[in-house]
């Protein structure tokens, strides 16, 4: 089983109005944030899956507790607050590529403490950290204290996902960010997470620079200019994007990462001692995969993220 930790919450997009009334605004909620998307990405692909989040006690909190109950996702570590659900206020641009805006001060996807710690068995196999619950209070130190205890142990997996709304400060962002690399096995960056954390530098200087501590692949996703992966036994090559007819981008990232983990999984190979034994063509293979089901997300609104079925 994998354990996604982090926030979960309602992407509000806005809708055309049909009766073109500048008074009136229709919005379409649809459940989301990177590790819920990452978590139901993975069930999705038949990986055995939970979700380490607060959820809150309000309607739509209990609204995500019914989506990850219909999509199968384990429900064992969800922690419930009085607190409001987070709401990422979502536009999308020309290009499909969203803008957000956060309400998520106080909310239940944050109030995480050390207190809610899980104690993990056996059948974890690996975990997933992953967005701005890695710079948000007090879930941000609460997830560095599993990622510390649990590095080495078991495979983690790492996704940047830099959101500047929940937390400008890209200072931060940097040293929170420096300090986790430390302790992953596997690393998803995009183009642009890089460009914020490390504006002027080169993106493979920095990403070499990640591979000197234990992590052994990072997957550098470049959105229409596809994909780029950095291997620490096998060297660095690219793949071009798989055409898709563009709905927009939202969660083509967090498949992308959903699909890492779950061809991981299906070849027995995902553990430390996996990433380590992977060959080149292999390696090749599991970019490839996660770059065609990336192309699947895009196709459609939201992050609908593709079934298996689907990339057979």
């Amino acid at each position: 089983m994998y354990l996604v930790c982090g926030e979960a919450l309602f992407d509000i997009f806005s809708e055309d109005d049909a009766g073109g009334q500048a008074s009136r605004v229709n919005f379409k909620a649809i459940a989301g944030g990177s590790p819920f998307n990452v978590a139901v990405g993975l069930r999705r692909l038949g990986i055995e899956t939970a979700l380490f989040t607060g959820l809150s006690s309000d309607y739509l909190g209990q609204r995500l507790r019914q989506v990850l109950k219909f999509e199968g996702v384990q429900g064992s570590y969800l922690h419930e607050f009085a607190a409001p659900t987070t709401l990422a206020m979502v536009a999308v641009g020309a290009n499909g590529s969203p803008q957000y805006s956060f309400r998520g001060e106080g909310c239940a996807d944050r109030q995480l403490q050390l207190e809610h710690l899980p104690t993990l068995d056996d059948d974890v196999r690996g975990l997933h950290f992953g967005s701005f619950s890695l710079v948000v209070q007090p879930v941000a130190d609460t997830l560095l204290a599993l990622i510390r205890r649990e590095s080495g142990k078991r495979l983690i997996s790492l996704d940047p996902n830099v959101r500047l709304n929940p937390q400008p400060d890209i200072g931060l962002w940097r040293q929170r960010v420096g300090e986790l690399v430390q302790h992953a096995d596997l690393i998803k960056v995009s183009d642009e997470d890089l460009h914020l954390l490390y504006p002027g530098q080169a993106p493979e200087n920095v990403l070499e620079g990640w591979l000197q501590h234990r992590c052994q692949l990072i997957f550098l996703t470049r959105g229409a200019d596809g994909a780029t992966v950095f291997s620490h036994q096998h060297g660095s090559w690219s793949v071009p994007a798989v055409k898709a007819v563009m709905a927009d981008t939202v969660g083509a990232g967090d498949t992308f990462q959903a699909a890492l983990i779950a061809w991981l999984t299906e070849h027995q190979l995902d553990s430390v001692e996996g990433l380590q034994r992977l060959d080149k063509e292999q390696v090749d293979d599991l970019l490839k995969f996660a770059v065609r089901a990336a192309a699947l997300t895009c196709s459609k609104t939201g992050p609908d993220l593709p079934y298996r079925a689907q990339l057979d």
